[in-house]
């Protein structure tokens, strides 16, 4: 029963790892940068509905999800839309976009310790973090449950808005030539922005989540990156549902590893990552190379 349990929390914690990278695959694959800010975002979120529950003490947190997922679109939208969108396309080199993002990584880390300290803070949960349910003679939390369902959500979603609407259309022709897609009146710019716009939201959405979970500082953006990062390679690039496989393979991995070995870590998920990456370099669900 004590592994049957692991297993379940493990799932519950890779849907989270999935959800994590489900941003930087997205703005990856449309706008083909790799986003090394993106671990940096997810903890912004954390602290923009930190601010807003100081300000609306009463109000649960999963509702100020819903003011924090648009002021984090916004600000993806803006940030494309005034300095990524610069060199985007100014150089067929894909390091230069990268490098902005490092940069921007670095400015945006320093800034919220300048602002807001280096103390440990969570985002108080209430009774919601402490309901469960009992399944099949098991406890399971409510909050772990609620996780589970908006990561399946929001890649079903994305999955669906990008293969069957008229906008998921508009995404993949600029994907596949962006210039012919200006003569139908399209601009990529503008495409491009809704992408970064959409990755913030659903980092901001992990963001909360996890910070429902756990404690978290302005430093936790780069373990939140290296998470992000190896869920979308080891699922494959391209690859949405891949990337909430990885995600769930990564969170049974830590905590079956933790069982045997209370003192490793991250290590065993790191280390299916790097045999993944070995036995298969294009992901679980990416074409072979």
């Amino acid at each position: 029963m004590v592994w049957i349990e692991t297993v379940i929390n493990g799932i519950f914690i890779g849907a989270l790892y999935g959800l994590l990278g489900l941003g930087l695959a997205l703005v990856f694959g449309v706008v083909r940068i790799v986003n090394i800010a993106h671990g940096e975002f997810i903890v912004v979120a954390a602290f923009l509905v930190l601010g807003l529950e100081f300000l609306f003490p009463s109000a649960s947190p999963m509702l100020l999800l819903v003011p924090g997922i648009l002021i984090t679109f916004l600000f993806g939208y803006t940030l494309q839309a005034v300095l990524i969108n610069r060199v985007v396309g100014a150089s067929r080199d894909p390091t230069v976009p990268m490098l902005l993002t490092f940069g921007l990584s670095f400015a945006v880390r320093n800034l919220m310790v300048e602002l807001l300290g280096v103390d440990p803070r969570i985002l108080a949960s209430g009774r919601l973090g402490r309901a469960g349910v009992q399944i099949f003679g098991l406890s399971v939390g409510v909050l772990p449950l609620i996780t589970l369902a908006i990561a399946v959500a929001l890649f079903a979603a994305s999955q669906y808005v990008l293969n069957k609407t008229a906008i998921g259309r508009i995404i993949r022709a600029t994907v596949d030539d962006r210039e012919t897609v200006r003569l139908m009146g399209v601009t990529p710019g503008n495409v491009y922005n809704l992408i970064m716009g959409l990755s913030l939201a659903l980092a901001g959405v992990a963001g909360v989540l996890l910070a429902m979970r756990a404690s978290f500082t302005p430093f936790s953006g780069v373990e939140q990156l290296l998470i992000s990062f190896e869920v979308v390679v080891l699922g494959g690039l391209g690859s949405f549902w891949g990337t909430f496989i990885a995600g769930v393979a990564l969170g049974i991995t830590q905590l079956v590893g933790l069982r045997l070995d209370p003192n490793s870590g991250l290590l065993y998920p790191h280390l299916l990552f790097l045999i993944g990456l070995i036995l298969r370099p294009s992901g679980l669900f990416g074409p072979r190379l």
